[in-house]
């Protein structure tokens, strides 16, 4: 399970620009069925105001009583909660889900400058790779409840922690989560017995290349923002590209089809979309991409118009696009409206960013695991 930060963003820089220190929830653990699984976030303000779902809205106005606690405190704790059976109505959630699952809550404020969602949110803006731990059960003093360990070699104790905690143990292993995990998962060191590790990767957002900015792109962005992916607009009629009509849009870009290459840097993208309802304009982008190395071309557009562009293209480009090329693009999934277009394409790129399979049986993630695509671009 990827373990996406940016949704917490907008309330982390509220809260912070006023100086009121937030409760950050973290699920541990999961048995059963469970809307969300470990790695999962949840960030809770003072006032009550929360960002991100730990579950479908059953166990949040709980989960604020103990984060406002935490908030007060500073002291971390672990929120447990059973919802099979029985225990489900001796809550009173009434959820169903059949499940159990833990929660740590860290707090987060200028006592311990602001840490992990200081550097989570530098690692978002800067779009690199970034992986943090946090101590999520322990019966060491010298090792409390919600110590985390940061990639720079940080170490940052909660108010009972004391000296003596084996810096460098911690660290190792933040830093080797940068390099090999692209999941949440528990560790357990020899070097640190009595506590247990949650290591959280950061999920960096897929960036995603529309080629095209006719008001059917409207939506595909849209959609795109509400999954907080980065999206990049590019198209050579200047009037098209306005933050009225694309608000979602991370970058509007002017430019001729031809001088699209400067744009296409190794790792760049994890996928473009050609959508330009322009012939000669299309077939350029597709030649530009065929050059390229992101790995997934989604072309709109009938088989026979697709035909016609790719027979424009030297023999060599098109053999180049046809393991990646999806054309037409998107999911069949019904419906005509541009909106229903738009959820299929963008259906489809969710499949392949997440290694799923895609309608037309192409595997989207081959060898890679699941995650390091969006972690590469």
């Amino acid at each position: 399970m990827e373990t996406s930060f940016e949704p917490l963003l907008p309330l982390y820089r509220r809260e912070r620009e006023a100086g009121r220190a937030l409760a950050l929830g973290l699920l541990v653990d999961t048995v059963g069925s469970t809307y969300r699984k470990p790695g999962a976030p949840i960030l809770i303000a003072a006032d009550g105001t929360y960002a991100g779902l730990i579950s479908g809205g059953c166990l949040e106005g709980d989960l604020r009583e103990h984060a406002l606690e935490v908030i007060a405190s500073g002291v971390a704790r672990t929120v447990r909660y059973e919802l099979k059976g029985a225990d489900d109505l001796l809550w009173g959630l009434g959820s169903g889900c059949e499940g159990a699952m833990q929660i740590l809550l860290l707090h987060a404020g200028a006592a311990n400058d602001w840490q992990p969602l200081a550097q989570l949110s530098h690692a978002l803006d800067s779009q690199r790779p970034f992986a943090f731990a946090v101590v999520s059960d322990s019966s060491r003093r010298d090792l409390p409840l919600g110590t985390l360990a940061l990639p720079d070699g940080g170490l940052v104790l909660p108010p009972a922690g004391a000296a003596g905690t084996p810096v460098r143990t911690l660290v190792a292993a933040c830093q080797s989560a940068v390099t090999r995990a692209v999941t949440a998962r528990a560790v357990t060191l020899s070097a640190l017995e009595g506590a247990t590790l949650l290591v959280l990767p950061l999920a960096l957002p897929p960036r995603i290349l529309v080629l095209g900015a006719g008001p059917d792109t409207m939506p595909v962005v849209q959609f795109a923002g509400l999954l907080h992916w980065h999206v990049t607009v590019v198209d050579h009629r200047a009037s098209y590209l306005s933050a009225e009509r694309f608000p979602a849009a991370r970058h509007l870009l002017h430019c001729r089809p031809e001088e699209l290459a400067h744009l296409l840097g190794p790792h760049r993208f994890a996928a473009a979309v050609v959508m330009s309802h322009h012939l000669a304009s299309d077939r350029a982008y597709l030649a530009a991409l065929a050059r390229s190395d992101i790995p997934y071309v989604g072309l709109l557009g009938p088989p026979a118009r697709r035909e016609r562009l790719l027979s424009g293209l030297p023999p060599e480009l098109s053999a180049r696009l046809s393991q990646r090329l999806r054309a037409p693009v998107g999911l069949q999934l019904g419906g005509r409206a541009p909106e229903s277009i738009a959820l299929s394409i963008v259906a489809q790129l969710h499949a392949f960013v997440h290694g799923a399979q895609d309608s037309l049986g192409h595997a989207s993630t081959e060898s890679a695991p699941v995650g390091s695509r969006a972690q590469a671009v």
